[in-house]
């Protein structure tokens, strides 16, 4: 089963951490998904890294203090020459990246034509790559600097960064993220970024949706539990409703194209459906029931 793009870009907001720069957060993220739709499966591996975090990162195979602390790990090897203060990741300006296996279950460390693929995606949305460094190769660093130097950070200055140029995918998913933020009175980033909270306002949507079409009486939490698990409807081919769109919406999301996301359950829903039920080994009968919900929604 392949993993989603949703899980790469959840587990990648989650290993970049809060200290990062926005404008760098969404060029990462941009670079997942364009990645994924060339059927290369990467994520983010780091972000944002405290002073104390790259102290103890800048001990290993040194002897180090930092403020009255040791740091010094002799017993693994030297990984960076950058001390508190001196990496970009210390201003949320950097992160690291890796290929994962198709079933996003193992971490590929090989520096191939993949790896290199996302390097060259990398750099078109503005990062500068390690593995392109004359003395000190890091092939998994991207880097966003405005141009600044750590010593003119440290001293409080601001880079300046311009946002990536969107690709179509995340366009379609800033609409989406309007939609359900007028429809269903949520407040998510309209950011273009399929993250955990925009999971959640779907949900939130599809449970008012249940409450309105069917009397379910659900809570609208945008929690996936059991009462929302059972209370879910099938739809096929030929409906038209809210649930269509959602459906429509978290097909999206995972990768899989419905063509126009107008609410009307047609050919471009049931082939990207049926897509979608065979890529995670599901029964393929082109009918949004309880397992496919669960597979959209669920843990």
């Amino acid at each position: 089963m392949k993993v989603g793009l949703r899980t790469l870009l959840e587990r990648s907001v989650k290993r970049m951490g809060k200290g990062m720069n926005p404008i760098v957060k969404a060029s990462a993220l941009e670079m997942v998904e364009r990645a994924y739709k060339e059927g290369i499966t990467v994520q983010i591996s780091a972000g944002y890294r405290s002073l104390e975090e790259q102290a103890n990162l800048y001990g290993q195979g040194r002897v180090y203090s930092y403020k009255g602390k040791n740091y010094s790990n002799l017993a693994k090897p030297i990984v960076t020459n950058a001390k508190p203060g001196q990496s970009y990741h210390n201003f949320g300006l950097a992160i690291d990246f890796f290929i994962v296996s198709d079933d996003g279950k193992k971490a590929i460390w090989t520096v191939n034509s993949k790896w290199k693929r996302v390097a060259a995606i990398g750099k078109e949305l503005g990062f500068i790559w390690g593995g392109d460094w004359t003395s000190f190769k890091d092939y998994p660093h991207l880097e966003m600097t405005g141009g600044l130097s750590y010593k003119q950070l440290q001293a409080g200055k601001k880079p300046h960064i311009t946002s990536p140029k969107t690709s179509k995918g995340d366009d379609h998913i800033i609409s989406i993220q309007k939609t359900i933020n007028s429809r269903y009175k949520t407040s998510i980033a309209v950011d273009g970024v399929y993250g955990p909270k925009t999971r959640s306002a779907l949900i939130k949507g599809l449970q008012a949706e249940l409450n309105k079409q069917f009397n379910k009486k659900l809570v609208v939490d945008g929690k996936w539990g059991p009462k929302t698990k059972t209370a879910v409807v099938t739809i096929k081919k030929g409906a038209s409703c809210n649930i269509t769109w959602i459906l429509q919406a978290a097909l999206y999301m995972e990768g899989f194209d419905p063509g126009p996301l107008d609410a009307i359950f047609g050919e471009n829903t049931e082939m990207a459906l049926y897509k979608y039920q065979k890529a995670k080994n599901m029964t393929a009968d082109k009918q949004a029931g309880k397992e496919t919900w669960n597979g959209l929604f669920g843990r």
